[in-house]
């Protein structure tokens, strides 16, 4: 325990501040940092107005990055997000002019508003951390991280993101309504963009790479591992499901787990922290056998009760 003392302090710190801002979510805050933690990108889906921009704003300010928002519409442009050359007569030569997407935080707003190409400019970058334009490759900032938000798919003017492209998301979560008592503190307080506004770093993005290398040598037992490949294998035998979960899934799985066992202040992993942050690595990445049929709004909890724990 003493070996991930420090992180624990500091990471203490960072949830406390995010939770001055987004009240009555401590679960869902805690499996965002986790996600960043593990180097990965996050997917908020709610309906409007339940402060999924705000969460994403908070959490670039409290980790102290450097942070650029794209709202996306539908006649936004794959150059409207990476940037554009731009013919310089003085040089006779193209200039390129870096767009948003060079910051260490991309806000991508209602990613689902905007039409499938726009998406696909996220892609390369999503997975390679560089962005490539006519011919020439750009690395981008370190960390760097997408935090996306989407409105449900039944809603009018979205355009659902592709398998590639939600499979480049580590994490999916939600934040739903709040509490009574936490919409009774939003009625009667003050404007969260008042308070976001006053909100002051916590850490930097060299402490955030150190966090995020203390999350890496988290110990997963043999056990552990077993269970992991248990639960890619109930998803992969489920006749309820099309696909199951990809190795890379499995990866994913183990590296959220990791960040989440720092959160909470331990070296090593246990089941509980592969249990808590499985429905938001898998929910997005499973689909239904039949494809008009959603999945069963259970059936992840129905996975984890029928893999025994190790």
């Amino acid at each position: 325990m003493a070996s991930v003392r420090k992180p624990l302090d500091t990471l203490s710190e960072v949830l406390s501040r995010i939770g001055q801002v987004i009240l009555g979510k401590q679960a869902q805050i805690e499996l965002a940092v986790a996600c960043l933690l593990a180097r990965g990108h996050l997917l908020i889906e709610d309906l409007p107005g339940v402060g999924k921009t705000t969460l994403a704003h908070t959490l670039a300010r409290a980790l102290g990055l450097e942070f650029q928002r794209v709202q996306f519409t539908s006649d936004l442009l794959p150059a409207d997000v990476i940037g554009v050359s731009i013919y310089d007569r003085d040089t006779g030569s193209f200039r390129f002019h870096p767009g948003p997407i060079f910051s260490q935080v991309l806000l991508a707003d209602e990613i689902n508003r905007a039409t499938p190409k726009a998406q696909s400019a996220l892609l390369e970058a999503m997975e390679e951390q560089q962005i490539s334009v006519d011919g020439q490759t750009y690395p981008l900032p370190e960390p760097f991280f997408v935090i996306a938000t989407q409105n449900p798919v039944q809603q009018l003017g979205t355009y659902p993101l592709p398998e590639s492209q939600l499979d480049r998301f580590l994490m999916r979560i939600s934040l739903g309504y709040p509490d009574a008592a936490a919409e009774r503190i939003l009625l009667a307080g003050r404007d969260r963009r008042d308070l976001l506004s006053e909100l002051t770093p916590s850490i930097n993005a060299g402490t955030l790479r150190g966090l995020q290398h203390a999350a890496e040598a988290v110990h997963a037992a043999a056990p552990l591992l077993d269970y992991v490949q248990a639960l890619l294998a109930a998803t992969r035998t489920d006749p309820r499901l099309r696909l199951g979960l990809s190795p890379r899934a499995g990866l994913g799985l183990l590296r959220a787990a990791r960040g989440l066992a720092l959160l909470r202040g331990r070296d090593y992993l246990v089941p509980e922290d592969i249990q808590a942050v499985f429905p938001a690595i898998a929910g997005h990445r499973l689909l239904a056998a039949e494809s008009d049929v959603a999945l069963p709004p259970d059936l992840l909890a129905q996975l984890l009760q029928r893999v025994p724990l190790p």
